[in-house]
């Protein structure tokens, strides 16, 4: 590949990764605007200091993810590396306090008069979630000098934790998953339609995402 095809190729790239971070923010926005971002003016119930913090903390993510990918774009690579320490630490405190908060929600709905038992199905879909959150994170911070599988492995760990932000719009059950399906699978599609092959980090990463979370209602 010559230098022009390389730096076409790159900014194929960079806008392929940025329109994904766009997608995401407003699908969580979209998602959790009524409960979270815009609560008040829907007056939502209150929410405890720990809930408040895994919103934040989830919240941070998809920012550090957009704001990593716009570093890259513009070639500032020394301040996405730097950065790149906060999304550790970030990542460690998202999958510390997500099983946390999780156990808490689950354990109140179960609790509560009117609780519904199909709660422990949401506990089972959102612990998946967590758990492909983390072996995507980790992998990718692993191959972080390889740059190709770092960028995919991050892209499919942001697109798993976004599947709570769809189940929260007022839709039905099959546009949720369709929805989720095109987070993971139209980037997937179009990197390999625009390379003329299939990413490994793609190859492996996406069919772990949505086979486990069809697992889990096994």
């Amino acid at each position: 590949m010559n230098d022009a095809a390389l730096v076409r190729s790159s900014h194929f790239e960079h806008r392929l990764f940025l329109a994904s971070c766009l997608a995401a923010l407003l699908i969580v926005f979209a998602g959790f605007a009524r409960t979270y971002f815009l609560r008040l003016l829907f007056d939502a119930p209150g929410l405890t200091p720990l809930v408040h913090l895994h919103g934040a903390l989830m919240s941070a993510w998809f920012v550090l993810f957009a704001m990593q990918t716009w570093l890259v774009a513009t070639h500032r690579v020394r301040w996405h590396r730097r950065l790149g320490i906060a999304g550790v630490v970030l990542a460690l405190a998202i999958v510390m306090i997500g099983p946390i908060v999780l156990v808490g929600a689950t354990s109140r709905e179960l609790n509560a008069p009117d609780g519904d038992p199909f709660f422990i199905s949401i506990f089972g879909v959102d612990a998946v979630i967590l758990l492909d959150f983390a072996i995507l994170v980790a992998t990718a911070i692993a191959l972080r000098a390889r740059s190709d599988f770092h960028k995919r492995l991050m892209l499919l760990a942001t697109a798993s934790i976004v599947l709570p932000a769809i189940g929260r719009l007022p839709i039905g059950l099959v546009p949720i998953w369709l929805i989720f399906y095109a987070c993971v699978l139209v980037p997937v599609a179009v990197d390999t339609q625009r390379h003329r092959r299939l990413h490994p980090a793609f190859g492996w990463g996406a069919p772990l995402l949505l086979a486990s979370q069809h697992l889990e209602y096994l």
